[in-house]
């Protein structure tokens, strides 16, 4: 049934809970309440992707969320972990990538109250925003840990991507979404020049394949690594399957973005220069085309009833109306264009909605991450199954950023971004906290009469010089 939603706030204005959703939130909360640290991560995830999306209990004004109960009740463990116990709290403490992210929060939530006005409505609109993007990054920064966690979060991941490529294929041949049974997704199929869009539990069918892709050099690694070769091939497969289920050409993008990185690997001594050729060119074309360089997405025409065009009107109306957005963001996009209220760009989509510091917080979290993670494949140079994980990991992190300039995460699938984020602290924090320590060893700091001594010794040396 069609629900009538609120001004401000996005959601239902009632509760819209299935009974197996309902059931499946007791038992989830009860295992993450009583099961050991490793063993939660797998009944979050699975609540999480299989049908939490839309399941909502409506209480005077406040939308309870089945992702937000569970998040809560991993908060709750992570408030009470023991100091004491190895790897109970976030591993590595509070890292650079984590300031970033939690500064992306606290400036995305200010931008939306100032822009508010501080209306009650927009308050309980942000409380629940900073409950599901920071409390769900912090409780998966607990999570996950080392690399045996990676490795139990991926074959969960591998679990779900099998399940829901398994219904989506159901879908594309019927035309039947199956979750629709559930109450918060359509059940019939959107349609799209005669070709069916799978969408799974997903929003979109857009979110549903790169939810999907942006996994996949991750069961690449576990395949290489021999860490589980059946999974990781089990979870690609069902990946590119729901890739393919999908019908939308961000997905497909962001495939063969990363095939791309995975094809860079004997360059990976030499990206700077890449790097830097790629800007330049990008600026040539940017001087030399008629068009705002942006506009070279409008030409991708990889399926049909491609959207490229709106992609990179998206970009020219956020680069035209900086002085709209710049300080607070706005929320008069929809003025600017046909169709500009659809933010299919995650930097589009800070930018306009958070402000310009906003827009700049959610790249430091991105450079950040590519810092930890070339750092950390420099130190391990010559190991090679080593370098293969950072790599793989680089490969993930550029594959999201080609989904992002398609699509804006706003469902569970920034809950997999999240997981992403805190699988690079885990990865890079042993080996980055190695050569801390070195450093620490090779180079002790001085005291200041140390400092005056060495510096007596070198006047006296010269004096003496001097004089012959």
């Amino acid at each position: 049934m069609q629900v009538e939603k609120p001004a401000f706030g996005g959601g239902a204005t009632g509760s819209v809970l299935h009974p197996i959703i309902m059931v499946a939130t007791i038992v989830a909360v009860i295992l993450i309440l009583v099961l050991p640290r490793k063993k939660i991560a797998a009944p979050f995830l699975f609540l999480v992707f299989l049908g939490s999306y839309g399941q909502q209990i409506y209480i005077a004004g406040i939308h309870l969320f089945v992702l937000r109960i569970i998040i809560l009740a991993g908060l709750f463990r992570v408030a009470f972990a023991s100091k004491n116990s190895v790897g109970s709290r976030l591993v590595g403490g509070w890292n650079t990538v984590d300031k970033a992210y939690a500064l992306w929060v606290v400036f995305r939530v200010l931008a939306s109250l100032l822009q508010s006005g501080g209306a009650s409505g927009a308050i309980f609109y942000e409380a629940g925003m900073i409950w599901e993007t920071l409390g769900g990054y912090i409780l998966l920064r607990f999570l996950i840990c080392d690399e045996e966690d990676i490795i139990l979060t991926l074959k969960v991941f591998a679990t779900i991507v099998v399940i829901l490529a398994m219904t989506m294929t159901h879908e594309k041949l019927r035309g039947q979404n199956i979750f629709g049974y559930l109450g918060t997704i359509p059940m019939v199929s959107d349609n799209r020049e005669g070709s069916i869009r799978a969408q799974g539990t997903s929003a979109h069918a857009i979110l549903a394949g790169v939810f999907g892709v942006t996994l996949v050099p991750m069961f690449w690694w576990l395949w290489k690594s021999g860490k589980a070769k059946l999974t990781g091939i089990l979870g690609w497969l069902a990946s590119t399957v729901m890739m393919l289920t999908c019908a939308s050409s961000t997905p497909l993008l962001s495939y063969l973005g990363a095939l791309l990185g995975l094809c860079f690997w004997p360059f990976r001594k030499s990206m700077r220069v890449f790097r830097w050729g790629l800007a330049i060119v990008i600026l040539a074309c940017h001087l030399l085309m008629k068009a705002p360089v942006w506009f070279l997405i409008a030409h991708v025409d990889l399926l049909a009833g491609n959207s490229g065009y709106h992609r990179a009107m998206l970009i020219d109306q956020c680069v035209r109306h900086f002085r709209d957005w710049w300080l607070i963001g706005t929320d008069t996009m929809s003025t600017w264009g046909w169709d500009m209220w659809d933010l299919s760009n995650q930097f589009v989509a800070e930018a306009d909605t958070g402000g310009l510091v906003t827009f700049i917080c959610f790249v430091m979290v991105i450079s950040r991450s590519f810092s930890r993670i070339g750092r950390a494949r420099k130190l391990v140079e010559g190991d090679e199954q080593k370098e293969w994980f950072m790599w793989f990991l680089g490969v993930t992190l550029f594959t999201h950023i080609v989904g992002y300039f398609g699509i804006s995460y706003f469902d569970q699938t920034k809950i997999s971004w999240c997981a992403f984020l805190a699988m690079i602290s885990a990865a890079t924090t042993p080996i980055l906290a190695t050569t801390d320590t070195r450093n620490e060893h090779a180079a002790p700091r001085l005291r200041g009469s140390d400092i005056d001594y060495r510096i007596s010794s070198v006047q006296i040396s010269s004096q003496r010089k001097a004089l012959g």
